[in-house]
């Protein structure tokens, strides 16, 4: 039987304020546990919460990114469970009457088609604690620092059919959240992380099969394997003869399993009721208005943008515009050494291809945009070659300094004196007189060793367009 997935994420992003969603504590990552939690927080007895406005004006900011309805009038309420690391008893979030409605966000697939995924809802809610397994030998420690950070759960339509879908519309909420300044997308620290809803059907059915809920996962690569890991246990499941159970699964990293950590709850057994201690939110037109012009240069536009300004292929400008961070460093660098076409280059291959092998980003690339603008000016007016271009990026990666002063300090300009290099080329045919022969009588890939012998000599110094065309005109003679 062909089988197919169907796919819903729910994503969680912290909001970039500085304090809690209804109190005045630290949202700051890092400090020492349980040191940034009060009363308000922990829902003590007297305590009463008050709207951070930054949040939910973020909130207002994300849903026109995406072209969304904003609820005129959204209301908080109570979900009731009770975990370690939510102390009150229940979490306070929004149900029927969220502050972000419909909405959609594009993707682009593999074969360059663009796919539409739904969003159904992005809703204001506080964070959970933290629980701590390790290092308590047997025990839970349990970090309530986080408890009350604002977030938004930005949940999708079941719209996506493979995990490669889930990944790409994964990618592009990361984008927009971090190019509009609502989140920092740091995926280490919790700040940006989903749950995956996974069920299949047999192909060419209508009606939904079980879902199980893969819960927090925080990185593209751990989303991917842990929905294919997923999608393969229930169809063995069901081919066995089995019945998929709804339930939240945890995906284990280092087994590259998912087990199967609760059953799934329904609505009804959270109880939702409106909180009573906190007002209907009323947002008007004007304000919505006013949050949208805010709105910075969004992904899909950027990308156009670099397409037509920097000439730009698809692939290429898809890639510089992922990030704020790598779309800014691009555009600095091609500003700065005036060609964009080698500029995207070095920073997709070079760049990024050393940042990526030192798990490194760009925000903490050892060489800034400055530099490698630098760096490519000199390539643009034939100072030094390409391959010694390579060794000065080295350099700068490794020690720092800025393309002229380690070009002048290694000696490393260019050859490109025409009486020197003519004399060169006459000895390196000289010495070489079977080459020579062979070349004329057809062998043409010959013209790399002649190339070869003369960057020997000169320890790639030499300009090679300039020796091209001196080899092919005296071995044309």
């Amino acid at each position: 039987m062909q089988w197919e997935v169907v796919i819903g994420l729910e994503i969680h992003a912290q909001l970039a304020t500085k304090s809690k969603i209804f109190s005045g504590s630290s949202t700051a990552f890092g400090a020492e546990p349980n040191t940034q939690a009060n009363a308000v927080d922990l829902g003590l007895p007297g305590v009463l919460p008050v709207m951070n406005k930054q949040a939910l004006n973020m909130a207002i900011k994300f849903g026109t990114a995406i072209n969304a309805e904003i609820g005129k009038t959204s209301v908080f309420d109570r979900k009731n469970y009770f975990y370690p690391d939510l102390p009150k008893g229940y979490q306070t979030t929004q149900l029927a009457l969220p502050i972000v409605g419909r909405g959609s966000v594009d993707i682009e697939l593999e074969d360059g088609t663009t796919k539409t995924i739904g969003v159904t809802r992005a809703h204001l809610e506080e964070d959970a604690g933290k629980s701590l397994h390790e290092d308590f030998h047997g025990s839970t420690g349990v970090d309530l620092n986080r408890a009350g950070t604002p977030l938004i759960e930005i949940v999708s339509e079941p719209d996506m059919r493979s995990t490669k879908e889930a990944v790409a519309y994964m990618r592009k909420i990361h984008s927009i959240v971090t190019y509009i300044g609502i989140c920092d997308g740091n995926m280490q620290e919790g700040s940006f992380r989903c749950d995956a809803n996974v069920s299949v059907r047999p192909k060419g059915q209508q009606e939904f099969g079980t879902r199980a809920e893969l819960k927090n996962i925080n990185s593209f690569r751990f989303v991917e394997r842990a929905i294919d890991i997923e999608i393969e246990r229930q169809i063995d499941v069901i081919e066995g003869g089995g019945e998929v159970a709804q339930e939240t699964r945890l995906y284990d990293s280092n087994k590259n399993e998912t087990r199967s950590m609760r059953s799934k709850e329904n609505a009804m057994d959270y109880r939702y009721f409106p909180d009573p201690d906190l007002l209907p939110i009323v947002v008007t037109d004007d304000e919505v208005e006013a949050i949208r012009k805010t709105l910075p240069e969004l992904p899909d536009a950027k990308k156009v943008r670099f397409i037509e300004e920097f000439k730009l292929g698809s692939d290429d400008a898809g890639i510089l515009t992922a990030s704020l961070e790598l779309a800014d460093y691009f555009e600095t660098v091609s500003t700065e050494s005036g060609d964009s076409k080698l500029a995207a280059n070095w920073v997709i291959s070079e760049l990024t291809g050393r940042l990526n092998r030192e798990n490194l980003d760009i925000k903490t690339s050892p060489v800034s945009a400055k530099q490698l603008a630098g760096l490519l000016a000199r390539i643009k007016d034939n100072t030094i070659s390409g391959k010694i271009a390579k060794e000065v990026f080295d350099t700068m990666w490794s020690e720092g300094g800025d393309a002229d002063s380690i070009i002048e300090s290694k000696g490393l300009k260019q050859i490109t004196d025409m009486g020197a290099l003519e004399a060169m080329v006459d000895k390196v045919i000289a010495d070489n007189p079977n080459q020579v022969e062979q070349f004329k009588a057809g062998k043409e890939k010959l013209m790399g060793f002649f190339v070869g012998q003369i960057m020997k000599q000169t320890q790639g110094k030499a300009n090679p367009g300039q020796i091209n065309q001196l080899l092919k005109k005296k071995l044309s003679e």
